[in-house]
């Protein structure tokens, strides 16, 4: 086994997600805090020009995969990419994303390779060459500190939790000539929201829940515009049908870890609390003084949003 830190990116549409950068940060850090050097990989169709931009996060080198079986992401094709990839450079870390991409193919590595798995890491440290990961554990109550045994270890680290830092990297591309195998999975249609913030990615997020009271969530929009935030819903919101699933936030939505957290009329339900409790700093608006919410926010107002929202996005106008 290698020294060598394999970062697997992840682009849409030849662009690379926040994650990436996350990633490749993390992945120097371990290499340079180890001795080793990193790997950055880049999947889809003709992706080489998107190679050079790597090398100023501190990739020594950038491993193209550019094959028309990779346009679309599929499990079966990127594992049988990736996973033999693995076998042949014999990485010690593998470090990705866990976006919804990122964890379904991580798990599928782990499985194929017999490989140890640390999923949605906040944070990674290293003592003495021991590589310890931490992550949330039950709802998000805990915190763990996790060692793996066997290699290589695959950490998959959540969105947002990571600095980005730019380092010197000699990022010489080198092409690769791969065999992406018979896939049994066939895009037929994708359909991609544009213009709109993920929710993931955010460094901002304003969030409604049952206290909107509607599907009219115009009052938090206009704020979300005004900060370049991201519009979140809680479940209650979206098993009314007033914000798509896509906007959910919690342990059945997605999970998030932005700068700053606004929640309009959200109780604060565990569910929800294990979605945006590691969000740095985190806003509660209720006029219940009684929500959970305020047990966990770092700022708590306790009057109508619909009163609150529209004095805080006239202040915001008058900052900017």
């Amino acid at each position: 086994m290698s020294n060598l830190v394999l970062a697997i990116t992840e682009q849409i549409d030849g662009q690379f997600r926040k994650v990436t950068f996350e990633a490749l940060s993390e992945g120097r850090r371990i290499a340079s805090a180890t001795g080793g050097s990193l790997a950055a990989l880049v999947l889809g169709s003709d992706v080489g020009s998107l190679a050079d931009e790597l090398g100023k996060y501190g990739a020594d080198r950038v491993l193209v995969a550019d094959n028309g079986a990779l346009a679309d992401y599929t499990t079966g094709a990127y594992t049988n990419v990736v996973g033999a990839l693995i076998h042949q450079e014999s990485p010690a870390v593998v470090v990705i994303g866990a976006t919804a991409q990122g964890k379904d193919l991580s798990a599928r590595l782990s499985a194929r390779l017999d490989a140890p798995l640390a999923m949605d890491c906040v944070a990674v440290s290293i003592d003495d060459g021991q590589l310890t990961v931490t992550r949330p554990m039950y709802g998000g109550k805990i915190l763990a500190e996790v060692q793996m045994d066997g290699d290589p270890k695959i950490i998959a680290l959540r969105p947002n939790a990571i600095a980005i830092t730019e380092a010197d990297g000699g990022g010489a591309v080198e092409s690769l000539e791969i065999d992406p195998g018979e896939s049994k999975i066939k895009v037929l249609e994708k359909t991609l929201e544009t213009g709109k913030v993920e929710l993931t990615e955010a460094d901002i997020i304003v969030s409604g829940g049952r206290g909107m009271g509607g599907s009219d969530y115009s009052v938090i929009e206009t704020l979300a515009d005004l900060l370049g935030a991201a519009v979140g819903a809680s479940r209650s919101a979206v098993d009314e049908g007033w914000r798509p699933h896509s906007d959910q936030v919690g342990q059945t939505g997605k999970v998030v870890s932005p700068n700053l957290y606004l929640a309009c009329g959200i109780s604060g339900a565990i569910q929800h609390l294990a979605g945006m409790g590691s969000s740095k700093v985190i806003v509660a608006i209720n006029k219940d003084p009684e929500a959970p919410i305020f047990a966990k926010a770092d700022y708590g107002i306790v009057d109508d949003l619909f009163e609150v929202i529209p004095c805080i996005t006239e202040e915001v106008k008058r900052i900017k």
